[in-house]
């Protein structure tokens, strides 16, 4: 089960009420950034502006590909390990908007992770060390390390391995 927050609204639906939830400027000033990062063929613009600006928690050596799209209203609640790749136009979203109600969730990809093109995860969901997304999936539940996972919705196409590649490093980030 995904890990997030509820917070009932009364009145019109909540995505109507989104700029009581995060002010304008922020939305703006995000939004601003995070098209000049999604076109920019720099990964390491790319990352000074989701770590310093955006205040994305990004390991070393994260890729993300052209037209990637983070949280425009809540990037800070994003964790991504080292050496993990984003794929090409994949969104990755921290809330929800619904109608009575609107849900916030940290997602936490490990390192050494690939997320295929095209990919949506969804908030309040960890993707574990090593794992693998194949392109078109939409990440709905946690994912476990090693494993490798494709479509939607979700299945477990291999399961992950307990054995860790003491070669391969899997640093804490979050430090």
């Amino acid at each position: 089960m995904r890990k997030t927050t509820r917070y009932p609204t009364s009145g019109p639906n909540s995505l109507w009420q989104v700029y009581r939830t995060v002010s304008v400027w922020k939305a703006t000033r995000n939004f601003l950034f995070i098209q000049v990062a999604r076109y920019s063929p720099s990964l390491r613009l790319k990352n000074a502006i989701y770590r310093n600006i955006l205040g994305m928690k990004v390991g070393k050596t994260v890729s993300f590909g052209l037209m990637a799209m983070p949280d425009v209203f809540f990037p800070e609640l994003i964790h991504v390990g080292d050496n993990t790749i984003i794929g090409y136009n994949s969104t990755i979203l921290c809330h929800e908007y619904l109608i009575n109600e609107y849900r916030l969730g940290e997602v936490r990809i490990g390192a050494n992770v690939m997320i295929g093109a095209n990919t949506t995860v969804l908030p309040g969901v960890t993707i574990g060390d090593g794992a693998v997304v194949g392109a078109g999936s939409v990440v709905t539940k946690d994912v476990a390390p090693g494993s490798f996972v494709a479509g939607n919705p979700l299945r477990l196409i291999r399961p992950g391995t307990t054995e860790v590649d003491p070669k391969i490093p899997f640093p804490e980030i979050d430090g």
